[in-house]
């Protein structure tokens, strides 16, 4: 079955960087659009930036210009870098896959901003 296994979250300070990585297995993975979701304490989930197998991206706007969404389709694995961080960036991210008529989630990775 669709495995989505995030890493690459922690604790970071305001203005610092860090690199999502979502390694996806039980699915042909180029063929899938990939995504990043986020949910903080008391807030809705929503989406951060998605990819297609075609590699067209979308970004939040309160993302754009701060984060970049890619792959690399030879190691099934979507990346989310992630630049000048700010605390309301903090966040459980979570890798989504739409492969087929599915949608898959991952378990979900902690992102904390603060000094």
């Amino acid at each position: 079955q669709v495995q989505l296994v995030e890493s690459g979250g922690g604790l970071v300070q305001p203005g610092g960087s860090l690199r999502l990585s979502c390694a996806a297995s039980g699915m042909i993975f180029s063929l899938a659009a990939m995504g990043w979701y986020r949910q903080a304490p008391g807030e809705r989930r929503e989406l951060v930036a998605r990819i297609t197998s075609g590699r067209s991206t979308n970004y939040a706007d309160s993302v754009k210009g701060r984060f970049t969404i890619s792959r690399d389709n030879a190691k099934n694995t979507v990346y989310l870098r992630m630049n000048s961080l700010k605390p309301e960036d903090t966040a459980v991210y979570y890798c989504t896959a739409a492969y087929g008529l599915g949608d898959y989630w991952g378990q979900g990775t902690q992102v904390t901003v603060s000094s």
